[in-house]
This record gives C-alpha cells, sequence and structure tokens, in this order.
C-alpha cells in the first residue's frame, strides 16, 4: 500500500502526529519528520519532498484552528500568504544554486540567538507592542526572504517568522504564533509545488503522514491558544536549540 515497509509507515505516522503537534506550537516540526524519512531509506531530495507534502497538511490546520478562534483573518493576510507562497516556490526551484554549506555554518549560531532572544527578552507575552515595520514593509522585505529560506533550505524557518513578527511587526506571542502557521503554509505549498515537479516525493507515506499532522496540529494550536506564551516560548526555545544542535552534529 504504501511505498514502505508497515513496520517504516507506522513509524512515520507517528512521527508526523508528535512534528504536527510541536509545530503547531513552536515550529520545527521538520527536525522530527525528516531524519526519519532520510532513515526510511528516502534520498535526500525525496525526503525533502515528502515532508513538503505532509507538512503542508500540518501548518493548513494549524492556521484554520488559529482563524476560527479568531488569532489571524485569513482575508486581510491572503496576500502576505502569496508572497510567502512565491518565496517558497522560487527558494525550491532555486535551491541548487543556494550556498547551502555557508548558511550551515550560520544557521546553528542565528538559531542559538533566537532561542537566547526568547529566553531572555523580558516582557515577551501575548500583548502586542509597538511595531518597528509597517504591515506592508513587512510584507514585501521580510516575508519574502523567509519565504525563500523555507523552499531552498526549509530548517528554521518557523523560527525566523516568529522573531520578525514579535520583534519587527509588534506581535503577542500567541498572534505571532497564528500568522507564522500561515506564511508556513504558503511557503510549504511553493515549496511542494515546485519539489513534485523536479522530485518524486513518496505521495502515499506523505498523505498518511498528513492526515496525522492534521491531528497533531490541531492539539497542539489549541493547547498553544489555551497556555499562550507560557508554553509557547519555553517549546520555541527547545526546538530551536534542537535543530541547531542537529545541524552542528551534521557539520562535526
Amino acid at each position: 500500500m504504501f511505498e514502505v515497509a508497515g513496520d517504516i509507515a507506522a513509524l512515520l505516522i507517528a512521527a508526523a502526529l508528535f512534528a504536527g503537534f510541536v509545530d503547531s506550537i513552536a515550529g520545527g516540526g521538520g527536525l522530527i519528520t525528516l531524519p526519519v524519512l532520510m532513515l526510511s531509506g528516502a534520498s535526500p531530495i525525496q525526503a525533502i519532498a515528502t515532508n513538503k507534502v505532509q507538512a503542508v497538511f500540518g501548518s493548513a490546520t494549524a492556521t484554520v484552528s488559529y482563524a476560527r478562534a479568531g488569532q489571524v483573518d485569513l482575508r486581510r493576510q491572503i496576500g502576505t500568504a502569496l508572497i510567502a507562497f512565491a518565496g517558497g516556490l522560487i527558494g525550491a526551484l532555486l535551491a541548487s544554486r543556494v550556498p547551502a554549506e555557508g548558511l550551515r555554518y550560520a544557521l546553528p549560531v542565528v538559531l542559538i540567538a533566537i532561542a537566547a532572544f526568547f529566553a531572555f527578552k523580558r516582557g515577551l507575552n501575548d500583548e502586542d507592542r509597538t511595531e518597528r515595520l509597517s504591515p506592508v514593509a513587512y510584507s514585501a522585505f521580510v516575508v519574502p526572504l523567509i519565504g525563500f529560506y523555507d523552499g531552498a533550505i526549509g530548517p528554521g524557518a518557523g523560527s525566523f517568522y516568529m522573531l520578525g513578527f514579535v520583534m519587527l511587526a509588534g506581535y503577542g506571542v500567541l498572534k505571532a504564533t497564528a500568522h507564522t502557521k500561515l506564511l508556513n503554509f504558503g511557503s510549504n505549498l511553493g515549496g511542494l509545488v515546485a519539489y513534485a515537479a523536479v522530485a518524486t516525493p513518496w505521495w502515499k507515506i506523505g498523505l498518511a503522514m498528513g492526515l496525522a499532522q492534521m491531528l497533531g496540529a490541531q492539539l497542539g494550536s489549541r493547547m498553544a491558544m489555551k497556555r499562550g506564551a507560557r508554553l509557547i516560548k519555553p517549546l520555541l526555545v527547545a526546538t530551536s536549540l534542537a535543530l541547531a544542535a542537529r545541524l552542528i552534529w551534521q557539520l562535526l
């Protein structure tokens, strides 16, 4: 039925369920699913493409959950999501031309800095604060860059969206999380369109993982809305540090 044996499929689906839960709160779901996909026998490009298949479901589910609770206005943000989609699409198409090796050295440092910011910055809560960039400027200059990175490389994109919303757009932590999932959905979908054209995702297992992602994302987003910054901040710090540790381990 699936592209892998039954026991491997069960492991991948379980990983997607957990990844959907974590990703809907703090991002970093790919930290869980990508290594499992590669250990299951997928080539690197096939693993990335399959990961995009299942990640689209999780980010879409989390976005809908946050929108229903009034944390994000989909009508007002559709233009920004389309910009993220375009960035993810272009990034995936140009992935082979991105200096990925140099980014791998810089990324752990950036992720550790993001973790330190959310761990030690005082006053980070669910209340909005003064914006440093207008919504138009943020959508025009910041979103395309992160979307491009998400399509071309991927790891840490959710953390970058979160940091941008909090530091530049002035959003509270919960509101930033909700808008991050919308833009994650856009750039994930753009990346999926591109990778589906140039790679061969495991569609069957990817769709099964997507259903598990939907369940995990629904549970995670509900918990995030119930506990807000008290849950989101420590989990964001933990996922950023875990991703940095994984990247350092790969370099060594």
